[in-house]
């Protein structure tokens, strides 16, 4: 009788079996089977089984199910499978907050043993959080022209992991004099990836201005600051021979208006009638300077030629701020003149006598603004001389200056 071996069962495969005799049994002795698993597994032992003479298979076959290598976790993600790394298997990768899938989401095991698609990694595409201030709105202090602001360094949130390298400020600090007008301040943030937030706000500086002042006809104005902001001081004085009537100085206050009241030059006004000479030159104390020209007689020749020569020069006079006293005469037939103003004869006199100024001969002195007596000539001087005199008193340097400021100058 012929042996016979047991029927042959694959589990998760097949055999394909050829007998000698081709019976239709296919587990008689000489059977020889080729093994197949089916798709997804694997076959472990030989390809080919044979019935032996004692009724045993000649080896042991198994179909195990292919697995995939285990799948690497990306940095920052996972991954979560169903039916872990056997064929077939469904793995889905995703990534920790702030940071975004490259490669595909899903990958399979496939047949031959290696997971379809590309490899996920997780990448910090996310730029970075940064909230600046609101704008920052500030008024100049009083006399200045720039204001001080602060704020704080607006910080930066990383949305992955939370780590950023770098805040890079483009403008002024806080805590800067910021002067008037608008300022841009720009922040800029970036995480280890390089992405980069970026936030802006506004500084404005406002200075509070009155309407601008200007000098009072033959005067002149000196501001501190700009000239009109709040807290300013302008100062006003008045050209020689005038007098400064209203407030010598207005400060602008911080309801934009101007205090005191408004300056003018008015003509000075000398008094003849004084009982003194002492009490007439007070009157020109630091306000005028005095050519007093004192002459015998009305027809003095020296006396006549510096008249004459005075006439065409009476711009220079007055631009340094001189006036001219003539005494003319010997007592009592004697008068003086300031402009047309006429001195009684016993003031003219006491003029001649406090400043010991002879009553035979011609002469002049120079008197400067301090009442102090600074030259004396016993002949006629031309202009150009008494001005090169003039121009190099201590007062007379400060005037010069203000007056080129405003363009004040004879023809």
């Amino acid at each position: 009788e012929t042996p016979w071996c047991s029927p042959i069962k694959v589990k998760h495969g097949y055999a394909n079996c050829r007998t000698p005799q081709g019976e239709y049994y296919k587990n008689v002795l000489g059977t020889r089977c080729d093994i197949r698993c089916q798709k997804g597994y694997e076959l472990h032992g030989p390809q080919q089984l044979i019935c032996q003479s004692s009724k045993r298979w000649s080896g042991k076959v198994l179909c195990k199910q292919k697995r995939c290598p285990t799948l690497s976790m990306p940095t920052n993600g996972g991954f979560k499978c169903l039916d872990g790394a056997y064929f077939g298997s469904r793995c889905e990768y995703y990534c920790s907050p702030g940071y975004q899938l490259k490669g595909d989401r899903i990958v399979t095991c496939m047949d031959n043993k290696v997971w379809s698609g590309r490899p996920a990694s997780c990448v910090d595409t996310e730029p970075p959080r940064i909230q600046c201030p609101s704008v920052k709105e500030k008024t100049a202090e009083p006399n200045k022209l720039t204001a001080r602001v602060f704020w704080d360094t607006p910080e930066g949130r990383d949305t992955a992991d939370g780590i950023l390298t770098d805040v890079i400020l483009k403008g002024l600090p806080p805590g800067s004099h910021f002067p008037e007008g608008d300022h841009k301040i720009h922040y800029t943030v970036y995480d280890r990836a390089e992405n980069k937030g970026t936030c802006k706000f506004l500084v404005k500086v406002r200075v509070r201005r009155c309407v601008k002042l200007n000098a009072p006809d033959n005067g002149y104005i000196k501001c501190s600051g700009d000239g009109n902001n709040y807290g300013a001081t302008c100062e006003f004085s008045c050209i020689g021979g005038y007098e400064l009537q209203g407030s010598p100085a207005r400060v602008c206050q911080y309801n934009l208006g101007w205090s005191g009241v408004e300056p003018t030059c008015a003509p000075m006004n000398i008094n003849v009638n004084v009982r003194t000479a002492a009490a007439l030159l007070d009157q020109f104390y630091e306000k005028r300077r005095l050519l007093i020209i004192s002459t015998p007689t009305a027809a003095n020749f020296f006396y006549r030629m510096q008249l004459g020569m005075l006439q065409p020069a009476q711009c220079g006079l007055d631009l340094r701020h001189v006036t001219v006293v003539e005494l003319v005469g010997v007592f009592p037939a004697q008068i003086g003149r300031i402009g047309v103003k006429l001195l009684p004869p016993s003031l003219a006199l006491q003029v001649r006598l406090l400043l010991r100024i002879p009553h035979y001969s011609f002469n002049i002195v120079v008197i400067d603004k301090h009442g102090m007596d600074k030259e004396r000539y016993p002949f006629p001087a031309t202009p150009a001389e008494l001005f090169a005199l003039i121009d190099n008193f201590p007062l007379r340097k400060e005037e010069m200056k203000l007056q080129a400021e405003i363009g004040q100058s004879c023809p």
